[in-house]
């Protein structure tokens, strides 16, 4: 089964090419076939001539594009969504906050169960976080709340963007409809109202050592309302017409 890791670049010249040299090292290690799929952005650093370099001379599983625009964090994944040629994909993230360990783990994952998705969990009680922000994990752990009772489920971090999904996962749940970071929400909770299966394993994270993150929250609170909205509409008034046509969804909790 071949890994497409789908990554969205906003200038990011000094994170990448750690990032990407740390998750190329990882993923030959354990064999596993794969592409890593970088969307810049319409970055005004240069990221792009990082990219190129790399691609030339280190990274030959690298392939980038680069999204003229409309621009955003949910724009840049959903045109690496539309371009990845491997059988699932993952959304990984360019300042090395995700551990290329923890990808391994959901594809192996993926490999011994098939659920459609692997969702992670930065929050119970195998997961790890690495100089969070405190107002930031603080909103995250309201917002995570709210998800879970509205939404009835147990999962607990909906809005981790580190996530693996079959292409048969991500074309049905189509269209996209987040421009931003609310698409970290809308994918998941798409998944979960439509009826496919996954499984949750606990993953760390780590804050970026370079840049600057590009999530506002004042900016983000209305547009996470408004998937959430969504979801629950989908999920209570549309007569199951968007849902998976097989088994019913089945969700497991593993440990590392």
């Amino acid at each position: 089964m071949k890994l497409s890791v789908v990554i969205p670049a906003y200038n990011e010249e000094e994170s990448l090419p750690l990032t990407l040299r740390k998750l190329y090292q990882t993923l030959a290690k354990h064999g596993i076939p794969h592409e890593i799929c970088v969307t810049n952005d319409n970055s005004k650093d240069n990221t792009l001539g990082v990219l190129e370099k790399l691609a030339a001379t280190e990274i030959p599983t690298l392939v980038y594009y680069t999204n003229p625009g409309p621009n955003g964090f949910g724009y840049a994944v959903r045109y690496g969504l539309e371009r990845f040629s491997g059988d699932c994909a993952a959304v990984f993230m360019a300042d090395l906050s995700d551990d290329p360990e923890d990808l391994v783990k959901f594809y192996n994952k993926m490999l011994e169960t098939d659920v459609d998705a692997i969702f992670g969990s930065r929050w119970g009680k195998e997961g790890k976080v690495v100089d969070y922000p405190a107002l930031k994990k603080f909103i995250n752990r309201i917002a995570n709340f709210i998800v879970r009772i509205l939404m009835g489920i147990r999962y607990n971090d909906t809005t981790n963007a580190f996530k693996l999904y079959k292409r048969e996962t991500i074309e049905g749940i189509k269209p996209f409809l987040s421009p931003h970071f609310n698409l970290t929400v809308e994918l998941p909770l798409k998944t979960i109202v439509r009826g496919y299966s996954y499984a949750v394993v606990p993953n760390s994270w780590t804050n970026r050592k370079y840049g600057h993150s590009k999530l506002k929250i004042k900016e983000m609170g209305s547009r996470y309302f408004f998937i959430l909205m969504y979801c629950l509409i989908e999920k209570y008034f549309s007569q199951g017409d968007f849902r998976k046509k097989t088994a019913s969804p089945v969700e497991q909790t593993v440990s590392r």
